[in-house]
């Protein structure tokens, strides 16, 4: 009965830690999910520290080849439809291009509010997405 508790005490710990700790790859997280569960079954399996150690050394080591293959399958399916890896800063900002005279591109960054309005850069105001046209007096030439 005391190594179920011990086990369950480890797994939970484990888990709490992974709830607190960011990973930047899904290698990584795996790692942590594959150390947690593997220190409680090497608990439960030999009842001492060196089995719990062994267990999650082995979990460490199969989660992170599993979180590696993943991470290298999601590279390839990024890299075959052009995708970029840079996370999108904010979801309320809108890029409007204006073209200029000599056949440049400007591009006009512009926030939109929870009410449904647009702010340009300059802290100007628009009720609806403005046109290049419309953005071109003031910031095209």
């Amino acid at each position: 009965m005391r190594q179920w508790i011990t086990a369950i005490l480890i797994v939970s710990v484990g888990f709490g830690l992974l709830g607190v700790s960011g990973c930047e790859s899904e290698a990584q997280n795996k790692a942590l999910w594959g150390t947690a569960i593997g220190a409680g079954i090497g608990q439960l399996a030999g009842g001492d520290t060196k089995a719990t150690m062994i267990g999650a050394g082995i979990g460490a080591g199969a989660g992170y080849a599993i979180g590696h293959h993943q991470d290298k399958k999601a590279e390839g399916q990024q890299a075959t439809s052009g995708q970029t890896q840079y996370p999108r800063a904010d979801a309320n900002v809108v890029t409007v291009w204006i073209t200029n005279s000599n056949g440049s591109k400007t591009p006009v960054k512009l926030t939109r509010t929870a009410s449904g309005h647009y702010i340009g850069p300059k802290g100007e105001q628009y009720d609806t997405l403005p046109t290049g046209e419309q953005l071109k007096p003031a910031y095209g030439f």
